[in-house]
């Protein structure tokens, strides 16, 4: 349990995470020091509170982190196993695309925060029950595996970056995309 945090070092950590939010949505790098002259806080100030650039990018992923976890936690509720893990895919892609924090955190090495390393297993363990169910359904081609979900979503927002437009233009663009690798994922009738 975590001892909350005074309201003036609330204030102050808010302040850390808004600025951080902002550099990595704009695709700067996440320098403490650059970070505490733009939040106005002293050095001390921001190191105290993230001893590393990782700590601090891996709190501003935080939020998407637990926003896909939780939608695989209802997406392994779900009784249709192709819907579910079509479901899952497409929040995947779109977090993927829409919020420049997850794709470092998501491939880095090694995790810095606890909570990093939970949600990033919590995603895995969805995933693969979701494509395990879909394949058992015969949803899904039965090569395919866990191994093969990440690089193929991680292929798709790479293609959406060099596309290029808007965050909705993205977002559009990342669905088509998704929707023509599904259709490749899908089980062959077994009259084919």
């Amino acid at each position: 349990m975590t001892t909350p945090l005074r309201k003036d070092a609330a204030r102050n950590w808010d302040r850390i995470v808004s600025v951080a939010r902002a550099l990595v949505d704009q695709g700067e790098p996440l320098q403490l020091n650059d970070v505490a002259r733009r939040a106005g806080l002293g050095v001390g100030t921001v190191y105290r509170h993230f001893a590393t650039p990782e700590a601090l990018l891996e709190t501003v992923a935080t939020p998407c982190l637990e926003a896909l976890a939780a939608h695989g936690e209802q997406a392994l509720a779900d009784g249709d196993p192709r819907r579910a893990l079509e479901g899952f895919l497409l929040h995947t892609v779109e977090a993927q695309v829409s919020d420049a924090s997850l794709a470092p955190v998501t491939a880095a090495p090694a995790d810095t925060l606890p909570r990093t390393t939970e949600l990033k297993a919590s995603l895995r363990a969805a995933g693969t029950a979701l494509l395990d169910r879909a394949r058992e359904a015969g949803a899904v081609r039965a090569d395919l595996t866990p191994a093969d979900l990440v690089p193929l979503m991680c292929g798709i927002a790479h293609a959406v970056h060099v596309h290029g437009g808007t965050p909705t233009e993205r977002i559009d663009t990342a669905r088509r995309y998704l929707a023509t690798v599904l259709g490749g994922l899908r089980a062959a009738p077994a009259n084919a």
